[in-house]
């Protein structure tokens, strides 16, 4: 599924706001241009980069990581010029993420992340990266005519929640994804006692939650007539305690003690389903203050203005919510150098 093309983005002049910059629109980068300020706000990632030390990649266009530690220094520099990224959009091109073409945000960041992985030569580093984000799940599925459990151990990177065509709260779509499901017909499962497939009930638990949580709101669906936006509400909290979602989401297995979380980026999507508009909220890391990025206009926010993404009434719409583990007092971290 595609979404997010570029509509009144006519914005040349680059606003510099409190050490935020804003991304001019280019080929209909509005997706990548949000990701790029989300993944700024996640100063982590940055400093992870920061410590690759590059061997022959150094000049390699093609090379996302690279191009992605370049891109984030520019936008954590004290410099005034604006930020070229033109670079990184044309890398994203070579790797088949394609100029001039809608794009899913999620999708988008997905693939960063599988890049990461595929082109880093420093292999430790890369997989810090990806346990910046890993989301550890136990998943079990019990054949419902003999009772015997399958059981594996899997992950994601970003954990998609479906939404109802009402009303929603997170903590209510969290829940939803860690209900059993019964699979029967031609959704039924081979088992292995019995040698055939059987109906059967499956489910997932939780064996470890990542520093960096994030969660896409799946508001698109595919129809007969086509992909539609639910622009319903999605209630989600500026603190977040993992743990309300109740102990059956997770696995015996399970052994933090800190499930608390600090919202810190919200990916907007303003539109339709093939005819729309990336925005963001990020939070500052030093001032702990909301900032709102629209291409290359850069301006200071609210939560009062982030609450307005809940939907239910307008199209601007949250996709994307990113959480970072901890209180936002523990927030303040000394800047990445340029």
């Amino acid at each position: 599924m595609s979404s997010g093309s570029c509509w009144g983005t006519a914005k040349h002049t680059v606003r510099y706001f409190f050490g935020m910059r804003g991304l001019t629109n280019y080929c209909l980068s509005c997706c990548v241009n949000t990701l790029l300020q989300t993944l700024s706000a996640t100063w982590e990632l940055a400093e992870l980069l920061d410590k690759w030390e590059i061997a022959g990649a150094r000049t390699d266009d093609r090379n996302v990581p690279l191009q992605l530690k370049r891109v984030l220094a520019a936008m954590m520099s004290d410099l005034p010029q604006p930020v070229q990224h033109h670079d990184f959009l044309h890398c994203l091109d070579r790797n088949c993420v394609r100029l001039n073409i809608q794009h899913d945000a999620d999708e988008v960041f997905l693939s960063i992340l599988n890049f990461i992985q595929q082109q880093m030569d420093d292999r430790r580093l890369a997989l810090e990266i990806q346990d910046l984000y890993k989301i550890s799940l136990e998943t079990h599925v019990q054949c419902l005519e003999c009772s015997s459990v399958q059981t594996k151990s899997t992950y994601l990177l970003s954990l998609p929640l479906h939404v109802q065509e009402d009303k929603n709260s997170l903590e209510g779509c969290m829940s939803s994804f860690f209900e059993h499901q019964e699979l029967r017909g031609i959704n039924s499962i081979f088992c292995a006692e019995c040698e055939t497939k059987t109906p059967s009930k499956q489910g997932v638990k939780l064996l470890s939650l990542p520093h960096i949580l994030c969660m896409s709101l799946k508001r698109f669906r595919n129809s007969r007539f086509g992909t539609q936006k639910l622009d319903c509400l999605v209630t989600f909290p500026e603190t977040l305690d993992f743990s309300v979602i109740g102990q059956e989401a997770f696995s015996s297995g399970f052994a933090q003690t800190d499930c608390k979380y600090t919202l810190h980026a919200v990916v907007v999507h303003s539109g339709y389903a093939m005819f729309g508009h990336y925005t963001a909220y990020v939070r500052h890391r030093t001032n702990h203050s909301w900032y709102y990025a629209d291409d290359s206009q850069v301006r200071q926010a609210s939560w009062d203005e982030v609450k307005e993404t809940y939907g239910g009434h307008c199209r601007n719409t949250a996709y994307m919510l990113m959480y970072r583990r901890g209180p936002m007092e523990e927030r303040q971290q000394p800047e990445v150098s340029g």
